[in-house]
């Protein structure tokens, strides 16, 4: 059965009512204008900003050459084992790297980068600008800490021109340089540490020590 026009205009009323309101006729009406999007606004730009805080960088030590490593008479560190190289240099350290034995850990490898083993998959980048690569290695010690230890051939010496002790939140190539971001303990932000090439020293020195500005979260 048909139904009737009284039944009709309340249904339509009530369809316009639910959509976005009509006029006295039935038609649409307009919501009216919605808001255009914008940018933040800087306020104070007048203001002068607070300086970025920085430290003081720590000096390189002068390269150390690990006379126990196997020789590089090519001077290609590719030819020599990562692994040999990690453990000559802890056979000429007088201590433990930590608590958690480390140092019989890598004595127990096989390769490095396998499971289990403290040293890292090897790293290869020209790093002092000779067009030749140098080695860069990781050692995992207890679960946060990362020695970060660099090696270049000298005279087909292998010899360590970087070391250093981090927590990292990651390690990063670029270009010759050797980036590092670590919990700064305050706020969520980062430490960047920056390690650069040194021809005084012949060693990869720590350049930028500083706040990043991205927050961070592990």
């Amino acid at each position: 059965m048909p139904r009737s026009l009284p039944a009709v205009a309340l249904a339509l009323a009530a369809t316009c009512a639910l959509v976005s309101g009509c006029d006295g006729t039935g038609e649409p009406k307009s919501a009216g204008r919605t808001a255009g999007a914008s940018a933040p606004a800087l306020l104070w730009p007048g203001r002068t900003p607070a300086p970025e805080q920085t430290y003081e960088p720590n000096s390189a030590e002068r390269p150390s050459p690990l006379k126990s490593a196997p020789r590089v008479p090519s001077g290609d560190l590719h030819r020599v084992s990562a692994l040999a190289v990690a453990q000559a240099k802890v056979a000429s350290m007088t201590g433990e790297l930590d608590e958690d034995g480390t140092n019989r850990k890598i004595g127990e490898c096989r390769a490095a980068g396998q499971k289990g083993c403290p040293v890292l998959a090897p790293q290869y980048r020209d790093l002092n600008g000779d067009g030749k690569d140098e080695l860069l290695l990781g050692i995992e010690s207890g679960k946060t800490f990362l020695f970060l230890w660099g090696f270049t051939a000298k005279d087909g010496v292998v010899t360590q021109i970087m070391d250093a002790g981090v927590t990292p939140l990651s390690v990063e190539l670029s270009g010759h340089d050797v980036i590092i971001r670590e919990p700064a303990g305050r706020g969520g932000y980062s430490l960047r540490r920056v390690y650069s090439w040194d021809d005084h020293l012949q060693a990869m020195n720590e350049r930028v020590i500083e706040y990043d500005a991205s927050r961070t979260t592990r």
